[in-house]
């Protein structure tokens, strides 16, 4: 009888943790900060396995950049970005592992801007941190991604990135949304498969280093993390494209990508440098980008997807997936893409004609 007490205290207890930690997890996910790049991971985790062509990894260059649903409709390639603002690079490895959890990309591309920067001051930011590590699921590989992302030194901040509820326990507001209540699962489609449309214009000349030729290192640090992307990468036998995209560049910055492109070709991966092609893009620094050339508005990636699309064409070799009723929502999304497109342009158009640009606000 004694022992039949004991056994039913411990069922107990061990079901009251089970629903204790389950529960934990739910509301932490809910009580996230909302926005854009917690909707865009979210609906990553909501897509059908094994159904992504291409994940492109990388900082905010990539989602207003690259239109998924503009390239699903022309070309029935499924591409979704799995990217967060001032994305450090030593996330890239961690991200990849954690799109081989739930599919099998024919074609990682990763965002190199980032490389140019110090590490040491973006890990001093937590947002740049926490951009990543807030928005994956609960999991080993979390731990490992926050272990190998926050500073040793920090024991206590770590804490505060495994058990994000630390950090978010004020936020219970976020309850009484029903877009939160969506993201209970972490586990909610994106309406336009992570792009975010831009519409302002924020004008600047064309830089004129693009194409320039010489080298200059970037961060040990920074060289450190792509060798170790690449190695791992090569060991796991995956197949990847290393890209920039365009902006205001200095001379500095594209020496610097001549220097990651004489890394990255050396171990077998291509990498291109839209710097090198505004002609061919098409761009027009004038009128495409929605910040003085830090980010394309929806014009300008209109031409950058365009220019992309003809690249993978060109390089590789795709299934059209179009009319395949497993991705119903790719047209989907195509369509509201369309629909939105055709407001952005106008929009776009009728702010350089009155000549009302972008207001950065300072930090």
């Amino acid at each position: 009888m004694i022992r039949s007490s004991k056994v039913r205290n411990a069922l107990q207890g061990a079901i009251f943790i089970i629903i204790f930690v389950i529960l934990f997890v739910l509301v932490s996910y809910m009580v996230r900060t909302n926005g854009d790049v917690k909707d865009r991971f979210s609906g990553f985790y909501a897509e059908k396995n094994d159904t992504l062509d291409i994940v492109m990894i990388g900082s905010s260059p990539v989602f207003p950049y690259y239109s998924a649903p503009k390239l699903w409709g022309e070309t029935g390639i499924a591409m979704y970005p799995l990217s967060s603002n001032v994305q450090r690079p030593i996330a890239m490895k961690y991200l990849v592992r954690e799109a081989e959890k739930s599919q099998s990309p024919a074609l990682y591309i990763f965002e190199m801007r980032m490389f140019t920067m110090e590490d040491a001051g973006l890990s001093e930011n937590m947002a740049y941190t926490r951009g990543v590590t807030d928005n994956m699921k609960y999991s080993p590989l979390r731990y490992e991604t926050i272990q190998a992302m926050v500073p040793k030194d920090d024991e206590e901040g770590r804490i505060t990135f495994h058990m994000d509820m630390m950090k978010y326990h004020t936020n219970w507001k976020m309850l009484a949304l029903p877009s939160e209540w969506a993201n209970m699962l972490y586990h909610k489609a994106h309406p336009l498969k992570g792009y975010t449309f831009k519409d302002e214009v924020g004008p600047l000349p064309m830089p004129d280093c693009g194409g320039a030729e010489g080298t200059m290192k970037i961060p040990a640090e920074q060289e450190g993390y792509l060798r170790d992307l690449l190695a791992f990468l090569q060991e796991e036998e995956q197949d990847a494209l290393f890209i920039v995209s365009p902006y205001g560049e200095s001379l500095h910055d594209q020496q610097m990508f001549n220097y990651m492109e004489e890394i990255v070709t050396s171990y077998g991966y291509s990498f291109l440098n839209m710097n090198n092609y505004y002609e061919e893009i098409g761009i027009v620094f004038e009128e495409d980008f929605a910040d003085y050339g830090s980010h394309t508005n929806a014009v300008g990636a209109e031409k950058c997807t365009d220019f992309l699309r003809e690249y993978l064409s060109e390089h590789y070799a795709f299934t059209d997936k179009r009319g395949d009723a497993a991705y119903a929502s790719w047209d989907e999304a195509y369509t509201r893409w369309e629909n939105e497109m055709a407001s952005a342009r106008q929009v776009i158009q009728d702010r350089i004609a009155k000549e009302e640009y972008a207001v950065i606000e300072e930090e």
